[in-house]
């Protein structure tokens, strides 16, 4: 009877570790993948920060309908495409974006795919989104023929801009705020962050991750795409105390680009908040390195 309880009991107790491995691993794959939209939906506009605008429509490869503002310089020789992060949107990059602006750039801030002013489309993390970035970046060179076209993104829209700019020579110069190296690493820092460990619980997220959205982490590696962006210039810029992409990220992908990147770190910031540090001292970084 006791061997009976005994056997009964390790086996609710294994069939409970693997329902909650199992949960964990699904609700990493929803967190990165599913749709979600913030309510209410309010955000700022160009209108809070004086920008004069245009409301602009993208269509990506696959047919989803894209949302961006254009924020016009009618002198400029170089486009700036904002790039936000996940489960972000364009309202984000507005700092950013009106100060270039008035350093003398043309802008388009976009909303990657389910997010902000865009349709909803199947989202991942710096995957599905890459056709999104391309779509903003066929705009600009449409828009501006003959311009320079360059890319400011954060987190996210960093990751992402190393891997669409890897095969795309238009794009001139990179300026990348807090990208992670690779998927599978950002994910394992994550679960670090809440004392849970990366084995079993890694691989078991990435087999969610590719049953049910069709991708796997090693689809998502910005560290291998890097060094393809020489000879043109990089600019990384990273906090010290980023609690969701390590700052050794920085340093891995700095090292991987060479000698053409510029690594700047901000000593004790957050994810993505060197601009918070010293907004007008981060926007005339940031445009001196993207002038032609």
């Amino acid at each position: 009877m006791r061997r009976r309880r005994l056997t009964t009991s390790l086996a609710t107790l294994a069939s409970g570790a693997a329902l909650g491995l199992l949960g964990v691993a699904g609700y990493t794959a929803w967190t990165l993948n599913g749709p979600r939209r913030p309510w209410p939906d309010y955000v700022f506009t160009p209108f809070e920060v004086r920008a004069d605008s245009e409301d602009v429509r993208l269509t990506s490869a696959d047919g989803v309908g894209l949302a961006g503002w254009w924020l016009d310089a009618p002198g400029s020789d170089t486009v700036v495409v904002c790039a936000h992060g996940h489960r972000g949107n364009k309202a984000d990059m507005l700092g950013i974006g009106s100060g270039l602006w008035r350093e003398g750039f043309s802008v388009l801030l976009f909303d990657f795919r389910g997010n902000g002013d865009s349709d909803d489309g199947p989202q991942s993390l710096a995957h599905r989104e890459q056709a999104d970035l391309r779509a903003a970046i066929d705009y600009a060179v449409e828009r501006r023929p003959g311009a320079r076209v360059v890319v400011m993104g954060f987190s996210m829209g960093a990751s992402t801009a190393i891997l669409v700019g890897a095969a795309d020579p238009r794009v001139a110069a990179f300026a990348l705020d807090s990208p992670f190296a690779t998927m599978g690493d950002v994910v394992a820092a994550n679960y670090r962050r809440y004392r849970l460990p990366s084995q079993p619980f890694l691989p078991l997220a990435d087999l969610a991750n590719r049953l049910r959205y069709g991708y796997s982490y090693a689809q998502v590696r910005p560290l291998d795409a890097i060094g393809s962006l020489a000879p043109r210039p990089v600019l990384l810029l990273h906090g010290t105390d980023d609690r969701v992409v390590p700052c050794s990220h920085a340093v891995e992908l700095a090292q991987a680009a060479g000698p053409t990147c510029e690594l700047v770190i901000f000593d004790g910031a957050d994810h993505c908040g060197g601009y918070f540090e010293d907004r007008q001292g981060y926007i005339d970084r940031v445009a001196r390195f993207l002038q032609p």
